[in-house]
């Protein structure tokens, strides 16, 4: 069987498998699954036990919590290029959260036998990996410290403006779309009503402008303003 030359250069350009020279690359390719999911597919839960790498290909996966009450804590959104099921790799031979595609979504699967071979031969990979890892830890981390010590509101505005534009403060009249009061919800893993009460909040000092399943920002600056601000009585 020849070689998927699109699944291979995909797996050349990610960022963990960069490194592997061209030979090597065939050699994963070949062991490297496909599979195609329509949105609300759930891949894994918490308890069950872990054998897969799954790279995002095309489309969107969520990794969340649930509590006992039903509220849905996202801790990540990945999109093409995203890795995730990796914590395996790490000991840990089950998943302790949910992986759930939220798009029509296409992902690459490598077993973690065939990855944990090509780790103990390329320590490149496994550095690449690590940085993987740590770049989710530091996420999650600076949601835990600012579920604890910010205000909804101020959660809220950071939320907007990384939605806005992804790594940047965001744009007066940029409108994001898409997302209902439950899905901001989910992502700052607070009840909807709450997220109802903080976009009040933002509108009542001029920052944005809320409708139906989409938010206008209006004043940029306001928006960053109350994204800093510390202290779960925080006021705009």
């Amino acid at each position: 069987m020849g070689i998927d030359t699109e699944k291979a250069a995909f797996l050349a350009q990610s960022d963990i498998f960069c490194h592997l020279p061209e030979a090597e690359v065939g050699e994963l390719e070949r062991v490297t699954s496909a599979l195609v999911c329509p949105p609300g597919r759930i891949l894994y839960r918490p308890g069950e036990a872990g054998s897969m790498l799954f790279l995002v290909q095309a489309g969107c996966v969520q990794l969340y919590h649930l509590s006992t009450d039903g509220r849905k804590l996202i801790t990540a959104t990945l999109e093409m290029g995203g890795c995730f099921g990796e914590l395996p790799l790490t000991g840990q031979r089950v998943y302790n959260s949910f992986a759930e595609t939220t798009a029509d979504t296409c992902l690459y699967m490598i077993h973690h036998q065939d990855i944990e071979q090509l780790l103990a031969r390329r320590p490149e990979v496994a550095l690449a990996l690590l940085r993987v890892l740590g770049q989710r830890l530091a996420q999650v981390e600076t949601q835990l410290v600012d579920t604890t010590f910010k205000s909804a509101a101020a959660r809220l505005a950071r939320l907007l403006l990384d939605l806005a534009q992804p790594g940047g403060d965001g744009i007066a009249g940029t409108v994001i779309e898409g997302l209902s009061h439950e899905a901001l919800a989910d992502r700052l893993g607070v009840y909807r009503e709450t997220v109802s009460t903080a976009l009040r909040e933002l509108k009542d000092v001029g920052a944005i402008e809320p409708a139906r399943k989409h938010i206008t920002i209006r004043d940029a600056a306001r928006l960053r303003e109350a994204a800093e601000m510390a202290g779960k009585n925080w006021r705009v």
